[in-house]
């Protein structure tokens, strides 16, 4: 029997930052803007820009001092992350009224595999537009979404067209859409990717497509396949996230950073703000991990992904991090820098299922009793944040980096 042909969304909510801000503060409508990062702690970038700036040539990650050459009435707008927390999570609430299906890209970004609501909702076009209307009513954002039969494809949808619209890519037209794009557009082709196709004349997605596998695999290795796969519209990748999560065999968190990481202190970061919303979906679901598994890739999307048992069941944020951690200087040469990390419980079972493994030269009693401190304070956390949102507690390393995931307030205090 013929498999069913997938239906694939990818949803982006559109300037995501700047839109939030917008929506927060009104007196942002109709005037160029962008949210930076403080120029006293060295953060002096834009971070996101509105429609109006993105017509002066505005760019993501260019400094301050230089977007405001191009445009000298730029108003510039300081981040508040945990708005944009509580506004990605409404987003995905909306989503997960269509499918379980839901796979996040960053905060802003989200696949849908809608292939089994179509009857409930509509054709992917269809379910495409009732969820960007939705989002627009009841977010007060917009989203674009690309709809196609893989993940690829549909974001490459997504970005087709923006801001507030919907592009299908299907098997009728994606010649006719994707091949003319530029390689670069393709997901995971960084800078020195793209510079590598482009020295070897491939300068389009059809061009990519259309090159011999073993000429890209000689060239890329193993990444050279993918890259054939991906350009070809042969993407198979599932969207990750389905069924009961009580029946679930492991709880992952990936994160793709805006600039790669390449200091072991910065992995060691983004690995404790994984690992921390992995230990707080294993504590509310019940359950501890008996192992832990640690992907990493690099710019150029090669990855490593090891495996580590745990000498106990845990749902300990900490442990599971650490355990993560040591993969990482097991595994990962210094300095080779990091664009992806992703942690995952593996080998779950039930919290009240656990049968501890006595040690002869552990002092357990003093061991458990840390751990159960580890624990209440965990619990405690989770209690803080569910009551006063994701920034009221935040860990100091969070605080003091650079990666992308939170922003060290102004030391006035104003926005």
């Amino acid at each position: 029997m013929k498999s069913r042909e997938r239906i694939i969304l990818h949803c982006d909510c559109n300037s995501f930052f700047a839109s939030v801000e917008t929506a927060l503060n009104p007196a942002y409508k109709g005037v160029p803007m962008a949210v930076c990062g403080s120029v006293e702690d060295r953060h002096g970038i834009v971070l996101a820009k509105n429609e109006l700036a993105k017509k002066y040539g505005i760019q993501t990650a260019e400094t301050v001092i230089s977007a405001k050459r191009k445009c000298p009435t730029l108003v510039i707008a300081s981040p508040h992350y945990e708005e944009y927390v509580k506004y990605s999570r409404r987003v995905n609430e909306i989503y997960a009224e269509f499918t379980d299906m839901i796979e996040p890209f960053g905060i802003d970004e989200s696949w849908l595999d809608v292939t089994a609501s179509v009857k409930l909702f509509g054709d992917g076009r269809t379910i495409a537009d009732k969820i960007r209307e939705r989002v627009k009513k009841e977010v007060g954002i917009t989203v674009s979404v690309g709809v196609s039969f893989n993940k690829v494809f549909a974001k490459l949808g997504s970005d087709y067209k923006k801001p507030d619209a919907v592009t299908v890519i299907d098997r009728t037209n994606y010649k006719e859409v994707a091949y003319p794009l530029p390689v670069r557009d393709l997901l995971f082709v960084g800078g020195k990717t793209a510079a590598a196709l482009f020295s070897m004349g491939i300068r389009t997605i059809g061009d990519l497509a259309e090159t011999d596998v073993e000429l890209l695999k000689m060239r890329f290795g193993k990444m050279g396949e993918t890259l054939k796969k991906y350009a070809s519209g042969a993407d198979d990748s599932p969207v990750s996230g389905a069924g009961d999560p009580a029946d679930a065999k492991s709880i992952g968190n990936g994160f793709t950073f805006r600039h790669d990481l390449v200091t072991r202190e910065e992995c060691r970061t983004g690995i404790e703000f994984l690992s921390e919303e992995i230990g707080y979906k294993l504590r509310k679901r019940g359950l501890k991990c008996s192992g832990v598994q640690l992907t990493v890739k690099d710019e150029y999307l090669r990855s490593v992904q090891r495996q580590k048992q745990l000498t106990e069941p845990s749902d300990i944020s900490r442990e599971i991090a650490g355990a993560a951690y040591d993969l990482l200087l097991a595994n990962w040469s210094a300095g080779k820098p990091v664009r992806m990390l992703t942690v995952t419980a593996i080998g779950l079972i039930k919290a009240d299922c656990e049968v501890a493994q006595i040690g002869f030269f552990d002092d357990d009693e003093a061991k458990d009793v840390r751990r159960g401190k580890s624990k209440k304070r965990e619990e405690t956390v989770d209690k803080i944040r569910q009551k006063y949102g994701n920034k009221s507690i935040i860990s100091a390393s969070v605080i003091e980096s650079d990666i992308g995931i939170y922003e060290k307030p102004k030391k006035d205090g104003g926005k």
